[in-house]
């Protein structure tokens, strides 16, 4: 994360929220993805994969639902409020959702424990970024 809020820090566009809180969030995202990739292709190692293709899916979707919401905090020049919004708010829905489905198999599986426990952590930090933003 030192480098995400080094050059957050360095950005010439002025900065509306704490860096500390973005850097934070796209680390979150970051690490999500990759866990969500790493239990994805575990999933297809188990011998029940059948079971697990809707957890797959689920990683899958959340893997990119979070790279794509991490690039587009990772350029804030010119960033619109709403689009920000948005897409924090969908990757909080993938994660919970993604969480949700590897929750069901966690109790057999331990890298879908690990990975739910991911997206409840990165579902928590988008969450808590788009509270900053919203006025009170």
């Amino acid at each position: 994360m030192a480098h995400t809020i080094q050059i957050l820090q360095k950005h010439p566009s002025p900065q509306s929220q704490p860096l500390e809180d973005y850097a934070a969030t796209i680390h979150a995202l970051n690490d999500c993805a990759q866990t969500c990739n790493t239990c994805a292709d575990a999933c297809l190692s188990e011998s029940d994969v059948e079971m697990l293709s809707r957890c797959i899916r689920m990683n899958l979707d959340c893997v990119d639902v979070c790279t794509a919401t991490a690039n587009i905090l990772s350029r804030p020049s010119m960033a619109s409020p709403d689009i920000w919004a948005a897409q924090l708010q969908a990757c909080a829905i993938a994660c919970r959702i993604c969480a949700e489905e590897c929750e069901k198999h966690a109790s057999k599986h331990e890298h879908c424990r690990i990975c739910a426990e991911t997206c409840r952590e990165c579902e928590q930090a988008c969450n808590d970024v788009l509270s900053l933003s919203r006025p009170h």
